[in-house]
This record gives C-alpha cells, sequence and structure tokens, in this order.
C-alpha cells in the first residue's frame, strides 16, 4: 500500500523514491493528477541529476487546449515495495503521477486538508 496526504490546497500528494540507471535515488513528493494519462513527470533538475535516459520525444494535449512536445526519458520508481521501469515525462511543474502508474490499484482520497491518500493493488 502507497499513502500520502492532502495538502492545504487540496492536493493529494504520496512520497515517491525515484532511481537512475546508476543507482542514483532521490526521494520526491508527487501529486496524483488523474488528468495526466501518462506514468511520472518530473522537472529537468531532476532528470538531470539522476543520469536518466533519453528514449524519445512525446506530444500532450494540456488542459487548456494547447498541445506541448516534451521528452520521455527511461527511470525507476520504488512502487508499492517494488522497483518499477517507467518513463517519465519531463516538465517544468510539481512532479506528477498519472494514470499510466496507477493501472491495477484502487486511489482512496479523503478530500479534506490533512486527509489521507491510499492507493493499493486490486485483487
Amino acid at each position: 500500500m502507497i499513502s500520502g496526504l492532502v495538502t492545504g490546497d487540496g492536493q493529494a500528494v504520496i512520497h515517491l523514491t525515484v532511481r537512475g540507471p546508476t543507482g542514483q535515488e532521490q526521494d520526491i513528493e508527487a501529486v496524483i493528477d488523474t488528468g495526466f494519462d501518462g506514468w511520472l513527470s518530473l522537472p529537468s533538475s531532476i532528470i538531470a541529476s539522476l543520469n536518466l535516459v533519453w528514449r524519445q520525444r512525446g506530444r500532450a494535449i494540456l488542459a487548456d487546449g494547447s498541445e506541448n512536445v516534451f521528452d520521455i526519458y527511461e527511470g525507476a520508481v520504488f512502487w508499492d515495495g517494488q522497483a518499477r521501469r517507467i518513463p517519465v515525462h519531463e516538465a517544468e511543474t510539481t512532479p506528477l503521477v498519472g494514470m499510466s502508474l496507477l493501472q491495477g490499484y484502487e486511489l482512496n482520497v479523503q478530500i479534506e486538508p490533512g486527509g489521507k491518500v491510499t492507493i493499493r493493488a486490486r485483487p
């Protein structure tokens, strides 16, 4: 199970550890974004510090209707007690957890400041 809290501004936040290809690790706080269909986004500074390996370019339509081109890297995240290799989208925002990383899990959020966030594997 993965757990976190709802912030004072209503964001569901969890703590994750991300690993680079040579074993460097960084703990991050990531906001759960159900409107993001990718796996995980990280700002360029974290991608650079972990030396993540570039894989390809991607395109996305943002909430305002604009199109954005971004780089996709390969990284690993410790998720529910196991390391998972995942695509990491570069975005100059707070790290975001997308719906692809939540696939196969149940998300429960108590929508109030300090509310619990729980992510459990579905049976």
